[in-house]
């Protein structure tokens, strides 16, 4: 293994730990039959702020960090070997 891959191996280790913190600290949303039969829906303050909650920041953040990971996986496996050589 080349120093590259190491740091490279770190790097993914580190955001996979990040990701992987980051989904335990969301709050799993309810699913019971009764909200899926009855459509309900709530009208609320915080319904109509989502965009500003912790929530929604964890959400984005999660998804940015799973681009960020799976684009270095791609590096690592695509052009880490080209370089290399």
């Amino acid at each position: 293994m080349t120093t590259l891959q190491i740091v490279f191996g770190a790097i993914i280790l580190l955001v996979c730990l990040i990701i992987t913190i980051i989904c335990l600290m969301q709050e799993q949303k309810p699913q019971n039959a009764t909200s899926a039969l009855s459509g309900a829906s709530n009208d609320s303050f915080y319904d109509k702020n989502k965009g500003r909650t912790k929530e929604v920041k964890l959400k984005r953040l999660t998804t940015a960090l799973t681009v960020i990971f799976f684009a270095l996986i791609l590096f690592m496996d695509i052009v880490l070997p080209l370089i290399t050589k």
